[in-house]
């Protein structure tokens, strides 16, 4: 029998699998999220940023493909550290007004 829009209902019907990546590390965009946070916002979320963001990728480095997500970790990383600088130089800076300021 001829089928003019070319689907074959007699042969074996083949199902593909979805493929999919690996699952999101569960503290991915919550590091991300931190680091921006600590940069733009409030300091105090920098150092949590450095801290869950070095645990995180030693985390997807040890499950061996298990977890993605590991670029979102890595920048939200680097943003922690980078807000935990600001801070740090901002409180001594403000050490140094309020102590000098008496001069």
């Amino acid at each position: 029998m001829f089928d003019p829009y070319g689907s074959s209902l007699n042969g074996p019907v083949m199902w593909s699998r979805p493929q999919h990546g690996p699952q999101e590390h569960p503290h991915a965009s919550m590091v991300l999220i931190l680091g921006v946070l600590g940069v733009f916002c409030c300091g105090a979320c920098a150092p949590v940023a450095w801290v869950l963001g070095a645990r995180s990728l030693r985390e997807i480095d040890a499950a061996g493909g298990i977890y993605g997500g590991r670029h979102q970790v890595m920048i939200g990383l680097v943003l922690g550290i980078i807000g935990t600088v600001f801070m740090v130089c901002g409180g001594v800076l403000f050490l140094l007004l309020v102590i000098g300021g008496h001069g």
